[in-house]
């Protein structure tokens, strides 16, 4: 078979674990894979980045400002190899690539999270919606077998890529649909990638306002 990154043709190794479970098997070569990095313990309590002391720099900061989101965790660091391969889902519309997350997005989420959450995808704005192609976080939310529920709407149309920290930090992104479908609900964030934090953590304000019970959030990629 082909590999999905590299296109280069590999052949998988058979095992019974694949026999006996019916697991797909990998639609990447092992070179690829393992320029991947998975983020191992210890981490950041709060948002999951690899660090030594119980709470990273950018944490602290939060934690003045509120405790909407009880917890982020992520499935990868941002290397180089994944900046590169990123770049082709998120910016160049390459959603197959998406499969080269599925085992590693699905084992991780559930050994840090419950089956009884609601998730709930970061919307793209209608602009970045066509320019894409289709919604990141929507896609990686698909491989869990978990009710999902589209609860928000951007406010701000403006690329955050294109903003200084501090304005990530503060300005409003996103306002709540349906109040009651999130009501009383364990919520989980999805999204591809957390680098500031501001994404979720504002998410996370607009859902506790609106009735969730809980809000953390799960990310492809750590930066």
């Amino acid at each position: 078979m082909k590999c999905l990154l590299c296109h280069e043709t590999f052949y998988p190794p058979f095992t019974f674990r694949y026999f006996l479970t019916l697991q797909q098997e990998d639609p990447v070569c092992p070179r690829c894979r393992q320029r991947f990095s998975l983020i191992e313990e210890p981490i950041c309590e709060r948002c999951g980045r690899p660090y030594r002391e119980p709470l990273c720099e950018d944490c602290k900061t939060w934690k003045t400002i509120g405790n909407a989101l009880e917890k982020n965790r992520s499935v990868y660091q941002y290397n180089e190899w994944m900046q590169e391969v990123f770049a082709r889902f998120k910016f160049r519309g390459d959603y197959v690539i998406a499969e080269a997350f599925r085992a590693d997005f699905t084992n991780a989420f559930f050994r840090h999270f419950s089956r009884n959450v609601l998730l709930v995808p970061i919307p793209l704005s209608k602009e970045r919606l066509i320019e894409r192609g289709f919604n990141q976080a929507e896609a990686l939310a698909s491989f869990l077998p978990l009710p999902l529920w589209n609860a928000l709407e951007r406010r701000d149309h403006e690329k955050q890529s294109k903003k200084q920290k501090r304005e990530r930090l503060t300005a409003p992104q996103f306002y709540v649909k349906d109040s009651k479908q999130i009501e009383g609900k364990d919520i989980v964030l999805i999204d591809d990638i957390y680098t500031t934090g501001a994404t979720v953590y504002h998410a996370a304000t607009q859902l506790r306002r609106y009735g969730a019970s809980s809000v953390s959030s799960f990310t492809l990629i750590r930066a």
